[in-house]
């Protein structure tokens, strides 16, 4: 979920993308804490808003007053902590790499959160026109912010960056159009864009896992303070499948737990559809006037905001013409890149610490020479992306890149797939989906919301009967697909509501060797999920206005999956699994056409699902196939 699993679980997510290997960075931690500690002073303020209200703000600013340095700074949410002029944090800055180049480093708890004033909204809706000063948003406090920066603190150099992870990323996005002259650049990471989109819904499914556990700390605040909040409740049963089970319909997570004391979280319940709530609160419309560089920085496994990485990307190069506007994107889940390695997830090794790579070569790069005047040109591409499958860096000058032709492929009878429609077997495939045994998310025992399953082996999923497997014959050459995923799908279902979800999967060959970095791996035939999404069926036609599915007619569904960037090669398969529940990543659909939050147990029934493929009714995958 957006971040405070992002700010509680990145010693998680380090330690996932880590090696036993040596340190990647020229200096240790505990050196990187000396240097700190010798060589910034740290001050705090409460800083003036236009409207009156004070935030709490954190400078890390080198001793050295004879050079003129450059600020950046983060904004955010979960805290700027330690707390207090003799306690230092261990590194400043977005990476170690960045650390010893003695940047101003300020770091903001945002309107609303500890130790700053005022009320806290989520995704503060962007004000446009802005008619007095009562009238603030992100962009507003993020340009007070700044403007006092450079009226109080000394020595700096008139230049300001600003970077932030996940919901820092949206301050980060937010604080662009802030319009201020001496911002010269940002970079929003794995940044929260359309929050319906992003973190609460998938297609209008809920993501139950992330929310429900989220919102148990990220409470609503009287006033500001230095202090965590106590849980609301705890999440006793580590099994996050048989704990969702039992806690039965999704009503009974607000009725039985939160009991309406997280606001925040009660605002799902009152907004199912993407209505007015939702849409005010979507930043990539207003992503626009800009006049600094931007790099927009994400994973292919970014289990959280995968959405708002490509599309805060897309809308500002679609939105700001002329502007450099840089994309990166590596094999990391959501804040990998933050850490000391990104070479290995789960079962999968990209061959490099790709982590610290990105960090020394383009991160380190960008700030440095938009921040400190360099008047070399930058030597970094439009979009420098990790190719997966082939585990190598790629650079573009385009997003999507040139060269990309647009091809259908097609679900065929006999459980085939290949770039032509189906012309002969039977017209559709059907499979049974009961809401009392829904597809877990994962065949891993986990709390129910990780990172890992982006790349786990598909294996459990395509043995049971309520998952349809299509795959192609084996690929005689390497086959690259890149950019946008969309799934068109023509389905019924005896029900009068569905869940949809599509998988593309990688399918290693029998033969596959067995890999040493972990022996305990079956690699022969392995299949390796490559990017997956669901859709809640009612919100097939509007995403705004509901609709019932009429049973056993044939309709259609886009389930839109997001972009890639691997070759399957020579040798392996395609496949493409077509299921009805990724429990509990997303809640159940109660395959009744009732709201999911009032949804009783009866309502919650089985049905059968078909997905036709068949002359009169095809189903495919629009990709982009990338030319060799």
């Amino acid at each position: 979920m957006k971040t405070l699993l992002a700010f509680l679980l990145l010693p998680a997510i380090v330690l996932a993308q880590a090696t036993p290997s040596a340190n990647p960075y020229p200096y240790t931690p505990a050196q990187d804490s000396v240097y700190v500690a010798e060589t910034y002073q740290k001050s705090e303020f409460m800083v003036p808003m236009r409207d009156g209200t004070k935030l709490f703000t954190q400078v890390y600013a080198p001793k050295d007053q004879v050079t003129k340095h450059p600020i950046i700074m983060q904004r955010t949410p979960y805290s700027c902590q330690p707390y207090g002029l003799d306690r230092f944090r261990r590194r400043v800055g977005p990476n170690a790499f960045m650390l010893r180049d003695n940047y101003i480093v300020v770091y903001q708890d945002v309107r609303g959160r500890w130790a700053s004033e005022g009320k806290f909204v989520e995704m503060t809706p962007h004000v446009d026109v802005k008619k007095g000063n009562a009238d603030h948003d992100e962009a507003s406090d993020t340009y007070d912010t700044i403007d006092w920066l450079l009226k109080n603190i000394p020595g700096h150099n008139g230049n300001v960056g600003q970077w932030g992870i996940s919901y820092p990323g949206f301050f980060t996005s937010a604080g662009s159009v802030s319009g201020h002259p001496a911002l010269k650049a940002s970079s929003p990471q794995a940044p929260m864009a359309d929050l319906w989109r992003d973190d609460a819904f998938h297609n209008g499914a809920f993501q139950i896992a992330a929310n429900f556990g989220f919102y148990t700390s990220f409470q609503e605040q009287k006033g500001p303070t230095k202090q965590r909040p106590p849980l609301l409740f705890n999440i006793d049963d580590p099994d996050g499948y048989h704990f969702y089970l039992n806690m039965g319909p999704t009503a009974n997570s607000e009725n039985n737990y939160y009991k309406g004391r997280n606001v925040y979280y009660h605002e799902n319940f009152e907004h199912p559809d993407y209505d007015e709530h939702w849409k005010k609160r979507n930043i990539l419309p207003h992503l626009k006037g800009l006049k600094h560089a931007v790099m927009v920085v994400g994973g292919w496994y970014d289990e959280q905001d995968l959405y708002g990485t490509f599309n805060t990307y897309k809308a500002i190069e679609k939105q700001n013409p002329g502007i450099q506007n840089i994309f990166v994107v590596g094999p990391w889940v959501h804040g990998g890149w933050a850490g000391p390695s990104g070479q290995i997830l789960a079962d999968q090794n990209f061959g490099s610490k790709t982590s610290p790579y990105y960090q020394e070569n383009i991160e380190a790069k960008f700030f440095k020479h938009y921040l400190f005047n360099e008047t070399t040109p930058l030597a970094l591409p439009e979009a420098t992306l990790f190719e997966t499958g082939t585990n190598r860096w790629r650079s573009f000058d385009t997003y999507p890149p040139k060269g990309t032709a647009q091809k259908q492929l097609y679900l065929q009878g006999n459980g085939k797939l290949g770039f032509s429609p189906s012309t002969t077997g039977t017209t559709f495939s059907e499979f049974p989906s009961d809401p009392a045994h829904p597809v877990p998310f994962s065949s891993k025992i986990n709390d129910g919301f990780s990172a890992d399953y982006m790349v786990e082996d598909q294996r459990f999923a395509s043995s049971r009967p309520d998952v349809l497997t299509f795959q192609t014959d084996v690929l005689t050459d390497d086959l690259t697909l890149a950019g946008p995923i969309l799934a068109q799908l023509t389905v019924s279902t005896t029900g009068t509501d569905a869940d949809w979800m599509v998988k593309v999967i990688d399918v290693y060959p029998p033969d596959m060797p067995q890999n040493h970095q972990n022996g305990d791996v079956v690699y022969g035939d392995y299949q390796q999920l490559i990017r997956s999404e669901i859709i809640r069926g009612r919100y097939r036609n509007n995403v705004s206005k509901p609709e019932a599915f009429k049973p056993n007619q044939p309709t259609q569904v886009a389930v839109e999956l997001q972009d890639v960037l691997h070759t399957f090669k020579k040798g392996h398969r395609l496949m493409v699994q077509v299921q009805s529940s990724c429990f509990p990543l997303a809640d159940r659909n109660p395959q009744t056409f009732v709201p999911v939050f009032f949804a009783k147990e009866a309502d919650y029934q089985k049905a059968t699902h078909r997905v036709y493929h068949g002359k009169s009714g095809a189903s495919f995958l629009k990709v982009g196939v990338l030319n060799p």
